[in-house]
């Protein structure tokens, strides 16, 4: 029997639908009423994946109902999406074809499903994501500041740099109270930050943007947080191994880790140091620093034990 896929092009007023193989199509409002019915219509084709495109947002509403519906949701990658449709020979572009370029990529690469967050954890996610646009908006004006002459205009930023500012301090309280409100949370932050390297803000990012930390094998949490490196051959040819991809938030927060690790972390500032007299670029061994600290912190989650540094 041929496996069933589906694929979802989410827009702002709508969904639009295909189903491979059978090639069906339709479409349904991105509301309530839309969503129940297709659900409904989804369980009696009895799919084994169903792939949305991250789309800004819109896809999170769509996605968490149909989770709900006891369907196989994936929400895919869109710049794969597009490099299939390429790979495809598909260069137009509307949205019942990017429906059925995703059905077609769900079912040539067969992509894993896994639970979606619950809404607690999505709304920590949105505090922590916004907490990182302040933070960006403050060293932009920052920037700014430094290079303006003109005294009325250093006022303005400084007024803004005062609002921005005060802001943060309001999200962060946001966050202080999810994270008070969930005795699990409090109790993976705690797990976390045992962690030399590791502080409230990495450890809340992690737990936040990266739910499956535990649950996973350490190449598996590598590859989601675009921390596994991929090697360059052909023929004779052997190029230098990279990193790409993956969740950029967790990968930076990792970074930032990484980076106070290799100074106050015994362990990982002697794995850095040997890497370096090994002949390691300093970028490389930071590299490979953070994924060793992302594999300490998966093992922690997954055995509910504290930094042990024996």
């Amino acid at each position: 029997m041929d496996m069933i896929t589906v694929g979802i092009d989410v827009s702002k007023d709508r969904l639009d639908v295909a189903v491979c193989p059978s090639g069906e199509a339709f479409v349904v409002e991105r509301d309530a009423a839309g969503l129940e019915r297709l659900a409904t219509r989804l369980r009696q084709i009895a799919p084994q994946i169903v792939a949305l495109e991250a789309t800004g947002g819109f896809e999170t509403v769509a996605a968490a109902a149909l989770a709900a519906a006891g369907l196989p949701i994936v929400v895919v990658n869109p710049a794969q999406i597009r490099s299939f449709a390429r790979a495809l020979g598909q260069r137009a572009k509307t949205d019942p074809i990017d429906a059925a370029v995703i059905a077609r990529f769900a079912e040539a690469t067969r992509p894993e499903t896994r639970p979606l967050p619950d809404k607690a954890t999505r709304l920590l996610a949105d505090l922590v994501a916004r907490r990182r646009q302040i933070i960006e908006m403050i060293g932009a004006e920052r920037q700014r500041e430094k290079r303006m002459a003109v005294p009325h205009l250093r006022k303005s930023i400084a007024r803004l740099l005062k609002a921005l500012e005060k802001e943060l301090a309001s999200v962060d309280e946001d966050i202080d109270d999810a994270m008070r409100g969930s005795p699990a949370w409090r109790d993976k932050e705690d797990l976390l930050a045992s962690v030399p390297g590791v502080g409230p803000t990495i450890a809340r990012t992690l737990i936040a943007e990266l739910p499956e930390l535990g649950q996973l094998s350490r190449r598996q949490i590598a590859a989601l947080a675009g921390l596994a490196p991929f090697t360059r051959q052909s023929g004779q040819w052997r190029g230098r191994s990279f990193i790409a991809g993956g969740r950029v938030a967790v990968r930076t927060a990792l970074f930032m880790g990484a980076m106070v690790a290799k100074r106050h972390n015994s362990i990982l500032r002697a794995f850095f140091d040997r890497l370096v007299a090994a002949g390691k670029p300093k970028m490389v061994a930071l590299i490979a620093v953070a994924r060793k600290l992302l594999t300490i912190l998966n093992a922690i989650l997954r055995d509910c034990r504290p930094w042990q540094p024996a």
